[in-house]
């Protein structure tokens, strides 16, 4: 039983090298580089955005750029430049779903057009993780308390109404003209 304590000892050392989640402090972070593409992290209150989605979910686990773990099937997602954390309304332009994600990491970072990455439960709860990738449009918002409680918990915040028929085929002709 000798080699209890010290295992015990490791095994306690081992949650100390992620952050704790919470909403504080917010971080925006000096501009940075990814193959040749650099990158300037800012508060937009106002990003609101059509372009791709795309998910991942093999990195659980690892460390996210603010530090804290991965969990696969949380619902966070990455983006390049929003203050982390913040919170975005992602709407599928192939479902008309909207879910309210935490953007908790840094990406996407190949993909023309990708404006996120979802964790595979953001992309499950939104209906596009069979699809790989899908029409979205990403909006900054500043959820209640309870909402952003739940996704700090890696539960999802409460069921958002979906678009309009009439809305979405409005956004995808927007997507689609800016695609020309």
């Amino acid at each position: 039983m000798a080699w209890a304590v010290p295992a015990l000892a490791l095994a306690a050392c081992a949650g100390g090298d992620f952050r704790p989640v919470s909403d504080s402090p917010v971080r925006i972070g000096p501009p940075y580089t990814v193959r040749g593409v650099t990158y300037v992290p800012t508060a937009d209150p106002g990003y609101d955005m059509l372009g791709y989605a795309s998910w991942y979910g093999s990195e659980s686990g690892n460390r996210t750029a603010n530090g804290e773990r991965f969990r696969a099937r949380w619902i966070t997602a990455a983006h390049v430049s929003l203050p982390l954390p913040s919170y975005v309304e992602v709407t599928s332009l192939e479902t008309g779903r909207t879910i309210l994600v935490r953007i908790n990491d840094r990406g996407p970072f190949a993909g023309r057009g990708r404006i996120i990455d979802l964790s595979r439960g953001a992309a499950e709860q939104l209906g596009i993780r069979a699809l790989g990738h899908a029409a979205v449009r990403v909006r900054v918002v500043d959820p209640a308390e309870k909402d952003r409680a739940r996704l700090r918990k890696g539960k999802p915040a409460r069921e958002r109404p979906g678009l309009p028929a009439g809305a979405l085929a409005n956004l995808r002709a927007q997507l689609r003209d800016a695609g020309r």
